[in-house]
């Protein structure tokens, strides 16, 4: 999938390894099963993408060289998987120096779960010789199955000898679950005349709903930067990417974004709201806008990815409601799937967001590479080519463009088409 430029940012590679001082790696431990692998050929299918293998990589570590600076955002969830309750309070101090993960098993609604994930961090953190306290945790796949702590246990000694400064892919794959494709990006910026690398990874392809979406990304970074001002830029960066894509309206219980700062790159620390401070949040949003996009494009069943953009609103949260319902409705995913320009349907979900606007200044277009047309203009249908409509709709990446009237109001929200193969991934998800 094609990446988004942004102006001052270059693209580079490596992932969560391309900062100075962070390694990783993955094994397979032996959480993965059958069903998995099915999910995920059934979504490589709808996606023509290559089939998961059956026994893929189902444990992660990313480790520091040193200490770093950390936050992390959470899902609003209010059932809440086991390993956010133990990396809340690992990472209180602004502190981090490494990230264990698995997936297949989402540890989550057990009664052994916290203990399960705290162990999880107790065998990293013996295995690297450093603090449990230090170790951030994870966990994706199945709600409600207990978590066998033994294969991890087994892997753990492996897991950390692998580790190296090239071990992104291996990590990214243990993280992945029904994803077909993979979500990894690295850019590089300059803060105070010194180079600075921020990579991530994230994993995300059902269960996803702007309320942090469902995912769980990891970003490193060797920027020198102060953990208060790395919570602000990423709670600030999240509502405008992750916070912003939508695959199916679920919500999950164990979404998670962490970031590290090693402060390698040796730039002076970005302690305050400064130009050096932007420039960190400009580079964070490089990174999550462009994963925010492969998440909504490799959505469960996906074939295409929908950007909704509104402008000409009030105020920028009057856009951003109208984007949202716009790419969370079942119907406009449904009539993309389907090559339908049904521009009722995006008045419809014009209509049911929480958010108020004129109807009489209200214009629709849609667009992609091959071509534009108007389908709405002053809160009407208006007669339009369906020739140019079908050529329009028949691209990967489809745009709905919303203009509201004359406020500088703006946002843009991503989601992707709904197809018969997501209900044929989800009905057969845990049996």
């Amino acid at each position: 999938m094609k990446l988004v430029e942004v102006k001052g940012i270059t693209f580079v590679e490596g992932g969560v390894c391309a900062a100075k001082g962070f390694k990783a790696n993955g094994v397979q431990c032996g959480l993965a099963h059958k069903p998995l692998g099915e999910m995920a050929e059934a979504n490589a299918a709808a996606n023509n993408a290559i089939p998961a293998a059956k026994k893929k990589n189902d444990l992660a570590l990313i480790v520091a060289d040193k200490m770093c600076e950390a936050a992390a955002v959470y899902t609003t969830n209010k059932v809440k998987g086991a390993p956010i309750l133990v990396t809340k309070e690992h990472i209180r101090d602004g502190k981090a120096r490494a990230v264990i993960v698995n997936s297949v098993n989402a540890n989550t609604c057990n009664p052994d779960g916290v203990e399960k994930a705290v162990k999880m961090c107790q065998l990293a953190a013996k295995s690297l010789g450093i603090d449990e306290k230090d170790v951030i945790v994870a966990s994706t796949g199945v709600i409600g199955q207990v978590l066998p702590i033994e294969p991890i246990a087994n892997a753990m000694d492996g897991l950390a000898e692998g580790l190296t400064y090239d071990g992104n892919k291996r990590a990214l794959e243990a993280i992945m679950t029904t994803d077909t494709a993979e979500k990894e990006i690295a850019v590089q910026f300059e803060l105070g005349g010194k180079t600075c690398t921020m990579g991530g990874m994230l994993k995300g392809s059902g269960m996803i709903h702007p309320n942090m979406a469902t995912t769980l990304t990891f970003l490193t970074t060797d920027a020198a930067i102060s953990s208060e001002m790395i919570q602000r830029a990423l709670s600030d960066i999240v509502k405008v990417t992750l916070n912003r894509a939508s695959v199916d309206g679920d919500t999950s219980t164990n979404d998670m974004v962490c970031i590290m700062a090693s402060g390698d790159a040796g730039n002076k620390p970005v302690t305050n709201d400064d130009g050096d401070f932007e420039k960190f949040r400009h580079a964070l949003y490089a990174i999550m806008m462009n994963l925010a996009r492969m998440m909504a494009r490799d959505g469960e069943g996906a074939t295409k990815l929908i950007e909704c953009a509104v402008k000409g609103a009030d105020t920028d949260a009057v856009a951003e409601k109208v984007a949202k319902s716009i790419i969370g409705s079942s119907l406009i995913k449904a009539m993309i799937f389907g090559e339908d320009a049904n521009a009722g349907r995006i008045f419809c979900a014009l209509g049911y967001s929480d958010a108020d606007f004129d109807i009489s200044k209200v214009d629709i277009e849609m667009a992609s590479d091959g071509g534009v047309i108007q389908l709405g203009k002053k809160g009407c249908v208006i007669e339009f080519s369906e020739e140019l409509a079908a050529r329009i709709l028949k691209e990967e990446e489809i745009k709905i463009l919303v203009s509201l009237g004359d406020g500088k109001g703006r946002a843009i929200a991503w989601g992707c088409d709904l197809t018969y193969d997501y209900v044929k991934i989800n009905g057969d998800y845990r049996s």
